[in-house]
């Protein structure tokens, strides 16, 4: 029985992502001219205990996936971010998981829609005017609320606002929260590196048993 996945994918017409910037497209459904379906791809490895996913990948569960099944057998999801993609999935496919022990995120920084807001505090001017909700429904409708995650890795963390104001989101709404790894960026200097420390020890955390690593 297959235990692991890691998936690559790519659509092979990369200029689709650039048609869809908007991410108004994706608030029902499939955009138009994507043809491409893994549901069937997505199903059969629904029983996996670790799966990794790539950028493209992670975007394309929302793009080209009818139905997320639920991934009972799940206990660690790892997915690679970048400025070029979106988390429009991470929502649903936490909520896909009520098993998962541990979290792991290859760069925080992804591109900014108006779908990945529960998992992450994503604002788009464009659409701030639109779906208003009151800070109370967005505590009951969050997925990290109910999720039971007790490790969360963050490599090629940058100390950036975007990364600390999701480093705040996921430390004030995990609950379950035991231990969080983070490993900062290679490229930043002794006393920048203190600073990001300093910056993510003084964040609150719900979980009163979170303690915070640097590795």
């Amino acid at each position: 029985m297959l235990v692991e996945a890691k998936l690559n994918l790519m659509l092979w017409d990369s200029s689709v992502y650039d048609e869809h910037h908007d991410d108004d497209y994706y608030d029902d459904g499939r955009p138009e001219g994507i043809s491409a379906d893994i549901t069937r791809l997505v199903a059969g490895i629904s029983n996996i205990r670790t799966l990794h996913l790539s950028p493209e990948s992670l975007e394309l569960f929302h793009l080209c996936c009818e139905s997320i099944p639920v991934f009972n057998n799940l206990l660690t999801l790892s997915i690679e971010s970048d400025k070029a993609h979106g988390w429009q999935v991470m929502p649903l496919l936490l909520e896909s998981c009520p098993n998962l022990h541990t979290l792991v995120i290859k760069g925080l920084v992804h591109r900014v829609t108006n779908r990945c807001g529960d998992a992450c505090p994503c604002s788009p001017e464009e659409h701030k005017n639109k779906k208003r909700r009151t800070v109370k429904d967005e505590e009951e409708s969050c997925c990290l609320s109910t999720c039971h995650v007790k490790v969360l890795e963050i490599s090629e963390y940058g100390g950036s606002f975007q990364e600390l104001k999701q480093m705040r989101h996921f430390l004030g709404k995990l609950e379950c929260l035991e231990t969080v790894k983070v490993c900062v960026d290679a490229d930043e200097n002794n006393n920048n590196r203190e600073v990001l420390q300093a910056n993510l020890l003084s964040l609150p955390r719900l979980s009163s048993k979170c303690n915070i690593m640097f590795i």
